[in-house]
């Protein structure tokens, strides 16, 4: 079959050119439809329930909403975890699916649970479900700037702004953060109120009365219909004002005899502030799932513009952390790296091959399996990002027709000298047609054997298997496509412009191959010293293996920086935003030449994604070109001296990571894990969670390269607990439910309706002026009214003392849990991780019935460890059962295998030599080696065997064949070695990521082909010298 493709592919070569033609075209246009990302989101099936109850504490929102939630919800279809927090009026749970389970299926589910749970909850409790988004999906920052209070700007960014980002297709949310809501307040005197035997909720209810429209049907005048409808909705502050509340004596009492009506802002947990110039109002636009991130924001930042026409005058929408940026600077560096690999590629065919032509010809194979790799990609629904591109080694993909070329100019040159005449047109496409199929077998067994190296990488599940399966399916998709034309193209462009008349003889290979010969004689004959001297070299490598530490995967460089702002639980808004914006005047005169902007997050948004205390800031950092910077030379070195200024600052504590990794991490591991390592701790007592979570805090402080170690906030929250005596409110027939009316609508203020001005709705609050309830002895003077209406002071009725509660309530499957941070500096992560495991083991002592478990980073490494350790001994088992496919022959295929242990050498001793770590990354680099390593063994070996099938002894055929394929196999490691240079050696966004795959690549391709060279026939000489040469198998049939 092969053959008949060969001689199609020759004889009907204007057809393949036009195929060729035709699958060009479709390439580019699936290239220019193809998703585009900075990285592959790795974030799980998952969605988010918040449920808002204003006023109830930590204890109470676990016990009244969380837990019911979660017993609800359990059970369902391929649920994989629950994971809950609950705070002060907030209860947010998220529920983790199955990775294939579709989300929009798994929303229903949820759905459905949450409707029949909602007659167990609290009145005014509204589970809502998040965002259909990911860790990913943040991806552009808007603020609004201009004249004007901070609600006149938030009610601009909510009812103007906000709703037109809404119609922005491919957009999830639009959530608004910062500023103040407005409402209109009637702020109520108590002494009035008393004074004229009222109640606060006689004023609520009096607004509640007289803030309708009705409809009063229609009547009929002639031939026609007219509607009635009785407007009554308040239109003013005015008609608030007037609005009568009873009547003495034929006097009327207006809401404005006992109660000052105005605007002010809604009580928040949230604000922004920016670069130290006080409040702002920004709102994040977060990407729907499935979505094209670059595409996106195009379209957010057009509406933009559009949006900015509507805007009055001086007011402007400004820009922030544009994802798209990082999305550019990544594709730029992988597409840099790709491009000029295959310069390099190119280059290097052109210096060995000394042809032009036989340069194109091998070079046309890479656009189009490049093409062919695009087409699968957006056919299986992969984006083009840092991960997919970037394994791909347009050297790997060039082998194949490398192989086959190069005998094509071998054996023109050969027959035109046995000739001793130029070859007629019928000779010449016949030897080409018989050059390819003597090489084409061993070549796409060759490529098939790489392809196997990647297979299992398409097994890796969870975080790892997010990150490196793209990779694999695009790689195995590019060498698919290499290998199909180098059957079919290779040999037509052969046929086209193939004409040798003269071989080119290169001064340096001329020069190499004449070392070459006395040094493969001398191993030869000296096989024992060979073998040894291999053996003690691969030993040596491998005792070195324990000394590059390990870590998951290279950080990215997002260009910005994330720094986590800790101060003392019990600050307020006010006083939050007032240090926020010292913090950030401080980093902006520091670092006028490395910063460009600093935006602090203060609490949370209105849509609570991401549910922070006030005492809890992310200061989102971003910089100027590193070109200009003054104090530091590189990102790391900048956050060493900006923890410096911030160690200076009273009262604070700081944790440095970037702004998509930490959102990808919180929404991975859960709120409260931004960090490498998070120790988890579960129990039931909150008090004994908090004390050995900081028992274990100290431990890790005391193990080399922590940094940032914290404990999640649990306790702190200052409370007032107004303590209701039930012996009390009897004597005054007084039920629970009317002093908790009174508590709520004094206090905290009594949403009594709403106020609609045009497209903006705002909502009417009743409370008490801020004098009246400032203080634990105002509150014990606000009125209960009794069941005879005369009032009572609510220090009659009920303790009221300040304590000390719980700010925070986590649990994880229906176990409380308290989560203990640390980032790691100067070390890798997972020796300090079994460091830290070893002295908390030993030094803190758990109560039966709590237990640790290690997560962050550190659990994807230990998880992707776990399934390299399955997926290496897969790869070795498939490489070793295409061998022995290919030879027929145990002994040949192992010979042909050890190929793999010495290539496993140079990649330790690349690692080693640059200081890199084992990493995932890394891990990749071994698996995608051992193919290329045994490739030109294949090659090698399989013409060792032809040529004793010829008659020749295996020593006169090792050597000859070794000779005759020096060419080939220093092309091919080159070339395949050399595309990976520019990944090993790149400075972009993401080059970090690339660099221990690309450089264990390159080394381990540096030990393997000394070992094809010298090695592999010192084996088989020794191994082969007494076998009858008929039962060697030079081919293999497909």
């Amino acid at each position: 079959m092969l053959n008949q493709l060969i001689r199609f592919s020759i004889q009907q070569r204007f057809f393949v050119m036009i195929f060729a033609i035709l699958l060009l075209g479709v390439g580019i246009y699936n290239a220019t439809l193809l998703p585009i990302d900075a990285v592959p989101d790795v974030t799980n099936k998952q969605v988010q329930i918040n449920t808002l109850l204003p006023g109830l504490a930590p204890p109470e929102m676990e016990q009244q909403v969380t837990f019911p939630l979660e017993v609800a919800l359990a059970g369902m279809p391929r649920l994989k975890e629950t994971r809950s927090i609950s705070q002060f009026g907030l209860s947010q749970i998220t529920v983790i699916f199955e990775d294939n389970v579709d989300i929009y299926f798994a929303r229903s589910l949820v759905f459905e649970r949450l409707q029949n749970a909602q007659s167990e909850l609290p009145e005014g409790a509204k589970p809502e479900m998040g965002p259909v988004s990911t860790g990913l999906g943040e991806i552009y920052y808007l603020f609004l700037q201009g004249p004007g209070t901070l609600e006149d700007r938030r009610t601009m960014m909510d009812f103007v702004v906000k709703p037109q980002l809404r119609t922005v297709q491919g957009l999830s949310e639009v959530n608004t953060w910062g500023g103040q809501a407005k409402q209109y307040q009637v702020v109520v005197d108590p002494q009035k109120l008393a004074a004229r035997g009222l109640h606060v909720r006689d004023v609520s209810s009096a607004l509640q009365n007289n803030n309708r429209n009705a409809g009063g049907g229609y009547l009929n005048r002639g031939d026609e219909q007219q509607l009635v409808r009785g407007v009554g909705q308040i239109q003013t502050m005015r008609d608030i004002e007037t609005i009568v509340l009873k009547a003495e004596n034929g006097i009327p009492i207006l809401v404005r005899d006992v109660a000052k009506v105005q605007t002010g802002g809604m009580p928040r947990q949230g604000a922004v502030t920016l670069d130290g110039k006080g409040e702002a109002v920004a709102a994040i636009t977060m990407l729907l799932l499935g979505e094209n991130g670059r595409v996106v924001v195009d379209r957010v930042k057009d509406k933009v513009v559009a949006i900015q026409k509507t805007l009055p005058e001086g007011t402007q929408l400004v820009g922030f952390l544009d994802r798209g940026d990082l999305i550019r600077r990544t594709l730029a560096t992988a597409i840099q790296n790709l491009v000029e690999g295959g310069v390099l590629v190119v280059v290097v065919l052109f210096l060995f091959l000394l042809q032009v032509r036989a340069g194109l010809i091998v070079s046309a194979t890479i656009p189009l399996a490049m093409l062919i790799a695009i087409i699968g990609m957006r056919y299986f629904g992969v984006s083009a990002n840092l991960m997919s591109l970037g394994a791909i080694d347009f050297g790997l993909i060039v082998d194949g027709a490398v192989i086959i070329v190069e005998n094509c100019i071998r054996r023109l040159v050969e027959r035109r000298e046995h000739l001793a005449r130029d070859l007629t047109e019928p000779e010449r496409l016949e030897t080409i047609y018989e050059s390819t199929q003597e090489m084409v077998k061993p070549s796409i067994f060759g490529i098939g054997i790489i392809i196997a190296a990647y297979l299992p990488i398409l097994t890796l599940q969870g975080i790892e298997g997010k990150m490196f399966r793209p990779m694999g399916m695009t790689v195995i998709m590019a060498l698919l496509g290499a290998m199909l034309l180098s059957i079919t193209l290779t040999p037509a462009l052969c046929a086209f412009f193939l004409k040798i008349r003269r071989e080119k003889h290169n001064i340096v290979l001329d020069r190499v191959s004449r070392g070459y010969e006395p040094a493969l004689r001398w191993t030869l004959k000296h096989r024992g010293a060979t073998a040894l001297g291999a053996l003690l070299f691969f030993g040596f490598c491998a005792s070195l293996f324990g000394r590059l530490g390990s870590e998951f995967i290279p950080q990215l460089d997002e260009g910005s920086s994330a720094i986590q702002v800790f101060y003392p639980t019990s600050m307020s808004i006010e006083k939050a935003v007032e240090r926020a914006g010292v913090f950030e005047q401080v980093l902006m005169k520091n670092f006028p030449d490395e910063i460009d902007q600093v935006f602090t997050r203060i609490g949370r948004p209105e849509v609570a994604t991401d549910p922070m205390f006030p005492s809890q800031h992310d200061a989102i950092v971003t910089f100027k070109p590193r070109d200009g910077w003054k104090k530091a030379d590189s990102n790391e070195e900048l956050v060493e001296k900006i923890t410096e200024v911030a160690a200076e600052m009273p009262g604070l504590g700081t944790s440095f990571t970037q702004p998509v990794r930490m959102r990808m991490n919180e929404l991975v591991e859960g709120v409260g894990i931004r960090s490498e390592l998070g120790i988890k701790l579960y129990g039931d007592d909150l008090q004994v969670l908090s004390d050995k979570a900081n028992e274990i805090a100290r431990v890790v402080r005391t193990v080399p390269g922590n940094a940032d170690v914290g404990v999640e906030a649990t306790e702190g929250l200052p409370m007032l607990n107004i303590d209701i005596r039930r012996e009390a409110i009897a004597r005054h027939g007084i039920n629970v439910s009317d002093v908790q009316e009174v508590i709520e609508a004094a206090i905290g203020g009594s949403n009594t309706g709403t106020i609609v001005r045009g497209n903006a709705k705002f909502a009417l609050v009743v409370r008490l002026e801020e004098r009246f309830r400032r203080d634990p002895e105002a509150i014990g003077r606000i009125t209960v009214p009794d069941s005879g209406g005369s009032p009572v002071p609510l220090a009659q009725l009920a303790s009221i003392q300040s304590v000390e509660g719980p700010i925070q309530i986590s649990r994880e499957n229906g176990s409380r849990r308290v989560v203990i941070q640390s980032n790691v500096k100067g070390r890798d992560l997972g020796g300090f991780v079994e460091q830290v495991k070893r002295e908390v083991a030993a030094q803190v002592k758990l109560p039966v019935g709590y237990r640790v478990e290690y997560g962050g980073t550190y659990e994807h490494l230990s998880s992707g460890r776990a399934r390299l350790m399955i997926v290496v001994p897969l790869t070795f088992a498939l490489i070793f059962l295409l061998l022995f496919t290919t030879f027929g022959s145990l002994k040949q295929a192992a010979l042909v295998f050890t190929g793999i242990p010495f290539a496993i050498t140079g990649g330790i001793l690349a690692l080693l030599f640059r200081g890199l770590p084992f990493s995932i990354s890394a891990g990749i680099g071994f698996i995608a080696l051992f193919g290329v390593a045994v490739l030109n063994g294949v090659v090698l070996v399989s013409f060792i065997n032809e040529l004793r099938a010829s008659g020749k002894t295996v020593f006169d055929a090792t050597l000859q064949g070794s000779m005759t394929r020096l060419r080939p196999v220093l092309m091919t490691a080159t070339v395949a070695g050399i595309g990976f240079i520019p990944m090993a050696l790149g400075h972009g966004a993401g080059a970090e990521v690339q660099k221990p795959l690309a450089s264990v690549v390159i080394g381990g391709l540096i030990t393997s082909t000394l070992l094809t060279l010298f090695v592999l026939p010192t084996l088989y000489n020794w191994f082969e010298r007494d076998a009858p040469t008929g039962n060697n198998r030079a081919e293999v049939e497909v």
